[in-house]
C-alpha cells in the first residue's frame, strides 16, 4: 500500500525517514507541506488518523513557536488556523497508510508502522 509522507525538505528527519522508505523499496507519495500547505479539513483528517489532537502536531521547541505562541492559550480551532498559516510548526514527518497515520520518528516505529 502507498504510504503518503508529510514532508518538509528542511528537516532532517523528515529526509532520513524518505531515504528509509527508498532504500527499502516501499512505495510511497511526497507531500511538501511547506511548499503546498494542509487545509484545515486536510488537518483534521490527519488528526483523526493520528487519533490525536492538534495539540500533539505543534512543534514545541520551534523557534517561531517561542517567539510567537509560547504560553498563550488557543483553542483547537485557532491552533489548525495557526498550523495552516505556518506548516513548518507541524511535527514531521508524518505517515499516512489508509486510514491510520503514525509521527515518523524515532524512525524505528515506521519499520513496524510499514511492516502493519
Amino acid at each position: 500500500m502507498l504510504v503518503k509522507v508529510l514532508h518538509n525538505g528542511d528537516c532532517s528527519k523528515s529526509n532520513a525517514v524518505l531515504e528509509y522508505l527508498d532504500e527499502n523499496g516501499v512505495p510511497f507519495e511526497i507531500i511538501n507541506i511547506i511548499e503546498d500547505p494542509l487545509s484545515i479539513m486536510e488537518l483534521r483528517t490527519v488528526l483523526k488518523k493520528l487519533n490525536q489532537t492538534v495539540f500533539h502536531l505543534i512543534r514545541k521547541t520551534d523557534k517561531l513557536y517561542l517567539e510567537n505562541f509560547a504560553g498563550k492559550d488557543y483553542s483547537e480551532e485557532e491552533w489548525l488556523k495557526i498550523l495552516v498559516e505556518n506548516p513548518s510548526l507541524i511535527q514531521r514527518p508524518i505517515l499516512v497508510k489508509g486510514s491510520v497515520a503514525m509521527l515518523g520518528r524515532p524512525i524505528e516505529n515506521v519499520k513496524f508502522f510499514i511492516e502493519k
